[in-house]
């Protein structure tokens, strides 16, 4: 039997578990799961069953989309001034002192443009993330290296270096959890 935080922390009886199983406040009603967990200690009126499939499934559905628009956001644009500034871009990446920056900068435009399309549409949306992930984190590396700058700029790219390190796993998420329903890869798969 699945048990809840409160009963491996020293709860004296079982909860509602997510899987439905019957627990100190009886039995979960048919097409419902907890929200949290309780006890015998807490009263029935606290339980808060609602049904899976429209409150829990709706509601995930929905903040998945607004994530991928959220993520979308930040990919999108940037790469669409990488292309509209290429030979800027390609000053910039050639002042850190990476091989090729015109290859590097084709590299970044695309994942940027292609990845936060795909993240709109809710296309391939794990590959997307995974890739955007990785990108996301070569770029903290070599463009927010905050332990290699001066004192003065340290603060600020720790900053944009611990905000990538978020964002990827944000990204990671979406790439576990996949895009949910509202999204070309649900629709494809009937």
């Amino acid at each position: 039997m699945v048990k809840s935080i409160a009963m491996v922390i020293g709860g004296s009886a079982p909860a509602y578990s997510l899987a439905g199983r019957a627990g100190a406040l009886g039995p979960a009603p048919a097409g419902t799961a907890p929200i949290l967990p309780f006890t015998s200690r807490f009263p029935k009126a606290l339980a808060m069953t609602q049904p899976v499939s429209t409150t829990i499934s709706g509601a995930q559905n929905g903040l998945t989309l607004v994530g991928r628009l959220m993520l979308a956001y930040l990919f999108l644009p940037a790469g669409i001034s990488k292309l509209m500034g290429f030979s800027g871009t390609v000053g910039y990446i050639a002042s850190k002192g990476l091989p090729a920056p015109s290859a590097a900068a084709v590299v970044a435009l695309l994942v940027e443009i292609v990845g936060g399309l795909a993240l709109i549409a809710g296309f391939g949306t794990r590959v997307a993330a995974i890739v955007l992930a990785v990108f996301t984190v070569v770029a903290a590396v070599f463009f927010h290296n905050f332990w290699a700058v001066p004192e003065a700029q340290q603060m600020m790219q720790q900053i944009n270096f611990n905000k990538n390190i978020a964002i990827a796993g944000g990204l990671l998420v979406l790439a576990a959890f996949g895009a949910g329903a509202y999204s070309v890869d649900a629709k494809r798969r009937g």
